[in-house]
C-alpha cells in the first residue's frame, strides 16, 4: 500500500484479481484522479504478449472498459483503465438474485452497444461472462454497464497465441464452435451474451451444454419461467447452436431487443428497484479524494539556548524617524578639569604674532575643537600630567663643525644664485 510505481502510480488498495495479475486502486499523479491498475504478476512470454495485445486496445465508449495507458518499473508491468465501483453482474446477483426483465433489458441493451463498438474495431472478446461486466456505482438510477478484460481478445485474422485445439475461454459461457476449435468470431461473443442474459433473468448460472443439446434434439424450446415470450424470442435467436442460425452482429440484437422491450408487460406495483452500491468501500488510511494525504510537518526541534553571556553591548539606537534623519549619538561625559599649575599673566604668554584681539580672556582656556569634540574625538582630552607622564626631554641640535660649514655652504649657493640673477 502506498508504493509508487514508475514514477506516477500510487497503488492504493487490491481491488480485485484477474488471469494474469491484481487489479489495484491507484492514484494517477499526472491524471490527478484515481484509475484502476492491473498489475502483471508473470513475466514469461506469452504472458507479456498478451498484455501487449490488452493495452493496444484503444476504444472509446461509454459502455467499454478499455487500457487508457501503461507503465513498466523494473520487472513489473501494468495498465490502468477507468475505476468502476459498483461491481459486476455478480454483485448484484448475489445481492438481489433474479433481476426485473425491464432492469435486465437496460442491461442487455447497454451490453449489446458496446460489443458493437468492439467488433466495429475488428476484435473478438472472447470471454464474455458476469464477472468481466461491470457496473458503476448509480445507486437506484438508470444503471451504467462497462465491458471489461479484454485479456484473451483477438483481432480477427491474428496469429493465435494458443494452439488450435486449445480451447480459451471460461467454462460455461463458450459458443459450441468454441470447443470445436474454430477461428474466434463475433457470433461466438453473441452466444455469451445470450447466457449472461439467462444468468441475470434467473439468478443462477446456466447448464450451457444442457441448452446446447436441447436446442439440437428438440429445437428451440419455449420460454423458460420467469422470462416474458418477447424477451425470450431474442435470447433463443443469441443461444442458436449453429452459428449461421444466430444473431451476426450485435447491432442486429440490439434492434430486436428493442423492439421486444415494446412488448413486455408493465412492472407490477410495488416491486423494489435494484440498487447499485459502492463495492470498492472507502479509502484507506492516508488518502483522500483529491489524492494521498500529506502528512502534518513535524515540528522543528527546538536548538539547545546558549550560554547566558553579559550583554556589554551598548543600548540599541532608537528607529529612525519617517522623514528619514538619523540620530546622533548621545555627548560622551565630559571629565571634570583637572587642577593645573599656576600660569603667568595673560599678557606675557601671548606671543607677539598674535593680534591683541586674538588673545583669550585672563583666566579662561578657550579651545575651538571644545564644542564638537563630543561628537568627534574619540577619547576625552586628559593632561599627560595627570595621567602621570613625564614630559618629553629636550634632545641636542648638530654640533658647531656640522652646523658652520653646512651655512656656509648655504650662503655661497645664495650668494651664486644672486649672481646669476643680476647677470640675466
Amino acid at each position: 500500500m502506498g508504493e509508487v510505481f514508475a514514477g506516477r502510480y500510487v497503488l492504493v488498495d487490491p481491488i480485485g484479481r484477474g488471469g494474469v495479475g491484481a487489479v489495484w486502486r491507484a492514484w494517477d499523479n499526472r491524471r490527478r484522479r484515481y484509475v484502476a491498475a492491473k498489475v502483471l504478476q508473470q513475466s514469461d512470454a506469452h504472458t507479456l504478449l498478451r498484455f501487449v495485445r490488452e493495452q493496444a486496445l484503444r476504444i472509446d465508449h461509454p459502455h467499454v472498459l478499455a487500457p487508457a495507458s501503461w507503465a513498466a518499473d523494473d520487472d513489473k508491468v501494468l495498465f490502468t483503465m477507468d475505476l468502476v465501483s459498483g461491481g459486476s453482474l455478480a454483485h448484484v446477483i448475489g445481492d438481489y438474485g433474479p433481476l426485473p426483465p425491464r432492469f435486465v433489458c437496460a442491461l442487455l441493451d447497454q451490453l449489446l452497444s458496446g460489443l458493437a463498438a468492439v467488433h466495429a474495431e475488428g476484435v473478438v472478446h472472447r470471454d464474455i461472462k458476469p464477472a468481466n461486466i461491470l457496473l458503476e456505482a448509480t445507486g437506484t438510477g438508470r444503471p451504467h454497464l462497462r465491458l471489461s478484460d479484454f485479456g484473451i481478445s483477438m483481432r480477427k485474422g491474428e496469429p493465435r497465441l494458443t494452439e488450435t485445439n486449445y480451447v480459451v475461454g471460461t467454462p460455461g459461457y463458450f459458443a459450441p464452435e468454441q470447443m470445436m476449435g474454430a477461428e474466434p468470431d463475433f457470433p461466438a461473443d453473441l452466444f455469451a451474451v445470450g447466457l449472461v442474459a439467462l444468468y441475470l433473468l434467473r439468478g443462477q448460472k446456466p447448464d450451457a451444454q444442457a441448452l446446447i443439446e436441447h436446442f439440437a434434439t428438440y429445437g428451440t424450446p419455449g420460454a423458460p419461467e420467469g422470462v416474458p415470450e418477447p424477451l425470450w424470442q431474442v435470447l433463443a435467436g443469441l443461444l442458436q447452436p449453429d452459428p449461421g442460425a444466430r444473431f451476426r452482429t450485435a447491432t442486429g440484437a440490439r434492434k430486436a431487443l428493442t423492439s421486444a422491450v415494446e412488448l413486455l408487460p408493465a412492472a407490477p406495483e410495488g416491486e423494489e428497484p435494484v440498487e447499485v452500491f459502492d463495492q470498492i468501500g472507502p479509502l484507506p488510511a492516508g488518502f483522500g479524494p483529491e489524492g494521498p494525504l500529506t502528512p502534518p510537518a513535524a515540528p522543528p526541534t527546538p536548538l539547545p539556548a546558549p550560554p547566558s553571556v553579559p550583554d556589554r553591548q551598548p543600548p540599541a539606537p532608537p528607529a529612525p524617524p519617517e522623514t528619514g534623519g538619523f540620530h546622533l549619538a548621545p555627548p560622551l561625559p565630559h571629565p571634570a578639569p583637572l587642577p593645573h599649575p599656576a600660569q603667568p599673566p595673560a599678557a606675557a604668554s601671548v606671543p607677539a604674532s598674535v593680534p591683541a584681539h586674538a588673545a583669550p580672556t585672563a583666566g579662561v582656556q578657550h579651545d575651538p575643537a571644545a564644542s564638537t569634540r563630543h561628537y568627534t574625538a574619540h577619547a576625552p582630552h586628559v593632561p599627560a600630567q595627570a595621567l602621570g607622564h613625564v614630559p618629553a626631554r629636550k634632545l641636542p641640535g648638530p654640533p658647531p663643525k656640522v652646523t658652520v660649514p653646512v651655512l656656509i655652504v648655504a650662503l655661497l649657493c645664495f650668494a651664486v644664485g644672486i649672481w646669476a640673477l643680476t647677470q640675466a
